[in-house]
């Protein structure tokens, strides 16, 4: 009972699934403390799922590196635009930008979630996860009809909610609301 291991423990240590360490970088003397790592991109815990912030460059090799780990589904995949909102949820290491692309993904194996959350500049794109997971198709192009950010290489980056004329993308803080003027002032029968 005292330093036996139990099977549970046996098969997290052998099985392939489990091997996503932590790394910690090497201390800065200059910089501030320093940053856990997980595949090379900063990892940080919220709401007791793991969140990494990889850069454009890392994006798809990091989603990779996870399926390959056996986060094999995306459950969802949407856009933020962060328009004026000062960000203090981000590693030291990571620059804030406009928009931010979030991807939720899900191993079935370890019955875990975990989040990438890739910050997107005005104009910039992120590459498309279609050849790793077809099934982001329509959330990419959600994402890019409603708030503009192009994910390269997709099979069709076309709008899918509003209309192909429609100008401007609906989700974005800084996108004008639309009014519709009222043809009466009050309900029948009220003077």
């Amino acid at each position: 009972m005292g330093d036996a291991e139990t099977p549970d423990e046996e098969t997290a240590e052998n099985d392939p699934v489990h091997e996503l360490e932590i790394d910690e970088e090497q201390p800065d003397e200059e910089a501030g403390p320093t940053e856990e790592l997980l595949h090379g991109v900063p990892v940080r815990t919220a709401f007791g799922q793991q969140v990494l912030f990889p850069s454009v460059d890392m994006y798809f090799a990091l989603v990779e590196a996870l399926r390959d780990a056996g986060f094999v589904q995306v459950i969802d995949l949407c856009g933020v635009d962060y328009l004026h909102r000062e960000r203090a949820d981000l590693p030291n290491s990571i620059t804030s930008e406009r928009f931010e692309v979030v991807v939720n993904l899900i191993s079935h194996a370890r019955r875990e979630r975990i989040r990438v959350r890739v910050q997107v500049g005005e104009g910039g794109s992120v590459p498309s996860l279609f050849d790793l997971f077809p099934g982001t198709e329509a959330m990419e192009r959600e994402a890019f009809d409603m708030f503009g950010v192009v994910f390269d290489d997709h099979p069709d980056m076309s709008r899918i909610l509003m209309p192909e004329t429609w100008i401007g993308h609906p989700l974005r803080k800084d996108f004008d609301t639309g009014r519709i003027p009222v043809q009466f002032k009050g309900a029948p029968g009220q003077s």
